[in-house]
């Protein structure tokens, strides 16, 4: 413990925390979790990147409108080097879903910030390409939020048969 704030034992782990003071660490389901303000998921990312997690392999959101009116975005990164895994999670409201892309820092955050985005709305802010990757480009809403309509619209891809 440092600063009455518990911290891994591991040293890489270790070094994450120390870098970002606000990050708070627990384990979750036998993983190791920072969750940290929205405001430092980029210093956060860029931290581990630093200590040697090499790899994202995955960045999605939790829709907790119904619960807090808040998303919650978390990446899995990974450390081959270390054989480490890391859960980054922190929330941005139902308001103004915005965050820093993790793209300068894993370029492989693309698609899954893309996703995110089409799914539940969160922009990442300066995405090389904040465009849908799933739905329609004329498609209105978001269809993983917990408060969309479900079941009322066909959805019409560019290049299938058209339903009449």
């Amino acid at each position: 413990m440092t600063e009455g704030r518990p911290l891994p034992d591991h040293p890489v782990l270790r070094s994450i925390f120390e870098a970002v003071p606000e990050a708070v660490w627990k384990r979750s389901h036998g993983q190791d979790v920072a969750s940290v303000p929205a405001t430092l998921w980029k210093e956060t990312a860029e931290a581990a990147h630093r200590a040697g997690f090499e790899m994202l392999v995955d960045v999605t959101t939790v829709d907790r409108v119904r619960t807090r009116r808040s998303f919650e975005v978390v990446a899995s990164l990974l450390s081959l080097g270390h054989r480490l895994r890391l859960r980054v999670i922190t929330e941005v409201s139902e308001d103004d879903p915005r965050i820093a892309s993790l793209c300068s820092v894993f370029p492989g955050a693309n698609f899954f910030e893309r996703e995110a985005y089409d799914m539940f709305g969160v922009v990442f802010d300066d995405h090389p390409d904040m465009t849908r990757i799933l739905m329609p480009d004329d498609w209105e809403g978001h269809p993983l939020r917990k408060d969309f309509a479900v079941g009322w619209v066909p959805v019409q891809f560019k290049a299938a048969n058209q339903v009449r």
